[in-house]
């Protein structure tokens, strides 16, 4: 097998930065952990960013669009076009993440990666098709191998474009109908679990149709399950999953910290983590989202979620919806003064 740039190591936090850090939080003008899971957050960022005055103030906003063949299936409450619809709702600047991005004064990327027909050039909106939609994965691998290996870099290069601008903290999001399901399958695979137990509503499914959902992932199952990382993503996988993945990857080898969204994005986080368990060191998740497979994937990963908001709508919109909780953390860390300096008796 050929060495491929994801092969590359992840960046290892400073040890002495991170020790520091803890040194400084239990100097701070407060009773020690009296800021609760604030402190933790800023220890993070400090030795993420190597220095006692962590900041999160450049924010890069990714989310890579894609179709899925599987929608045939009957497994989505809206139809194939809106992916696309909402590609060109993105360029206008009126769907939620831009918003927030706005809100945060982020910086929002948005790139096709295979939606089902080509897009017109678009303000802001990078082409970056890799095919036209996957294939239905109930009877064919959702995308070659090389489509695989073209989508990973996609978002590869994704993630170099936050970390040459400066980024802080890169946030990823997703557009594409079927991705639930998708997701679903990817992550049935990965865990050896039933699809019941991940398949959910997503835009809105109601009993019956979250069944059927349910149905299609075991069929695919039957015929492409695999527990290797890749293989799952590629016979199970979106194009913008894929991209996920890649670009958590790439965050990871550069020091890039991640605010992982919700149940698509942490599906990509899965595979990516299986593959490179030293990312998980780069990655805070920002809320439990309303798809009732997310809970599972937050255990397996025992990841604890700063938000519980009841949302479910993609986009990376969870994630910006976290961005003031990290920028609190940072800032306090960095300007809380110490006992010492404050000339407050310690306990």
């Amino acid at each position: 097998m050929s060495h491929h740039w994801f092969d590359d190591p992840i960046l290892a936090l400073d040890d002495g930065v991170y020790a520091a850090a803890c040194e400084r939080q239990a100097q701070l003008s407060k009773p020690p952990g009296s800021l609760g899971r604030l402190e933790k957050l800023g220890i993070t960022l400090a030795a993420m960013q190597r220095t006692q005055r962590p900041r999160i103030e450049q924010i890069w906003i990714t989310v890579f669009a894609a179709d899925h063949g599987v929608v045939v299936e009957g497994v989505s409450a809206f139809p194939q076009a809106v992916t696309a619809e909402m590609v060109r709702n993105f360029a206008r600047g009126g769907a939620a993440i831009n918003v927030l991005a706005q809100e945060w004064g982020a910086r929002l990327d948005v790139v096709n990666v295979g939606t089902a027909q080509p897009l017109e050039e678009l303000p802001g909106v990078l082409d970056a098709r890799v095919g036209p939609g996957t294939a239905n994965f109930v009877h064919e691998s959702a995308m070659t191998v090389a489509q695989l290996q073209d989508a990973l870099l996609v978002g590869h290069h994704a993630a170099d474009r936050a970390a040459i601008n400066g980024a802080q903290l890169f946030i990823g999001g997703e557009m594409g109908i079927g991705n639930t399901t998708s997701a679903a399958a990817v992550a049935c695979s990965l865990l050896g679990r039933p699809a019941a137990q991940l398949a959910g509503p997503g835009t809105g499914l109601d009993a019956v149709g979250v069944n059927r959902k349910a149905l299609v992932v075991e069929r695919a199952l039957a015929k492409q399950r695999s527990d290797k990382p890749l293989e799952a993503l590629q016979r199970l996988g979106g194009f913008e999953i894929a991209a996920l993945t890649g670009a958590y990857l790439r965050c990871g080898q550069l020091g890039v910290p991640v605010l992982v969204d919700g149940f698509i994005a942490t599906v990509a986080v899965l595979v990516a983590v299986r593959l490179r368990p030293a990312l998980a060191t780069w990655l805070f998740y920002a809320h439990c989202s309303a798809e009732p497979g997310h809970r599972r994937l937050l255990e397996v990963l025992e990841a604890e979620p700063l938000l519980d908001l009841g949302m479910r709508l993609g986009e990376g919109s969870g994630a910006a919806v976290a961005v003031p909780i990290l920028r609190v953390a940072a800032a306090l860390h960095t300007h809380m003064a110490t006992f010492t300096e404050a000339g407050v008796s310690q306990a």
